[in-house]
């Protein structure tokens, strides 16, 4: 797993199992949406308040991963 992936995560009952920082309902796409639009990191941060400058760097490298591989793997999360 790429560095920083332990920060994102995948669980069937969390975004419909869309990509999220681990341990919040903050998706991946939404980190990624900003950025593109030209949000400034700390602006993102003010907005989701759980997450870190580490999250946005691993989404960003969650996103390079399936750009280049067309899928980025992570393991499923389940909760018990």
């Amino acid at each position: 797993m790429a560095e920083g992936q332990e920060r994102i995560s995948i669980n069937p009952a969390v975004c419909d199992g869309k990509a999220c920082i681990r341990g919040t309902r903050v998706m991946v796409s939404a980190i990624l949406d900003n950025l593109a639009v030209g949000v400034p990191r700390e602006e993102i941060i003010g907005s989701y308040p759980s997450i870190q400058e580490l999250d946005i760097q691993a989404a960003l490298a969650y996103a390079a991963e399936a750009a280049r591989e067309g899928t980025a793997d992570l393991p499923l999360e389940h909760t018990v």
